[in-house]
């Protein structure tokens, strides 16, 4: 079967919504998802669009989703960050994720980004192979710091 990478499109967001729940499942969190398909449609195809989505078919079907978005890095200039990639459980190691990766790497580049970023799970080894095989530097000596709602909010109000 052939992979056809593709930009998404606003009708493709209840799919890639399915594909991130998808993803939290796998990353243990299977409630961790908030965002709704109409918050993806807002925030991907009105005014600004915040991110830019590829998708990945076979057989007209959605099986896989990338989402990207710019940042800038005070050493390097502009970023690609690929905030998730996911492949459909059922149709894992047929190169959709490969497809996808070099999608984001494609776009990157077209894009002169000086960096592609994104995170990965320590568990997550297959992964982790494939990145450095690609050439990819794994930074195992950083650690992802986040602060969710309810922390900002206890810390504004500390304030």
């Amino acid at each position: 079967m052939k992979i056809y990478i593709r930009e998404a499109t606003r009708r493709d967001m209840k799919e890639v919504r399915n594909l991130i729940i998808e993803l939290a499942v796998f990353e243990k969190e299977p409630n961790a998802v908030e965002v709704t398909t109409e918050d993806l449609e807002i925030s991907g195809f009105e005014g600004t669009p915040m991110f830019t989505c590829f998708v990945a078919e076979m057989d007209n079907k959605i099986v896989g989703m990338a989402l990207v978005y710019f940042r800038f890095s005070t050493w390097k200039g502009k970023v690609v960050h690929l905030e998730d990639m996911v492949v459909k459980e059922s149709m894992r190691g047929q190169g959709v994720g490969e497809a996808l990766y070099s999608e984001v790497m494609k776009y990157g580049y077209s894009q002169g980004v000086k960096r592609i970023q994104w995170d990965v799970l320590s568990w997550n080894e297959g992964a982790i192979r494939f990145y450095e095989r690609s050439g990819a530097k794994v930074l195992r000596d950083w650690h992802v710091v986040h602060m969710d709602e309810k922390g900002i909010k206890n810390y504004i109000e500390n304030l």
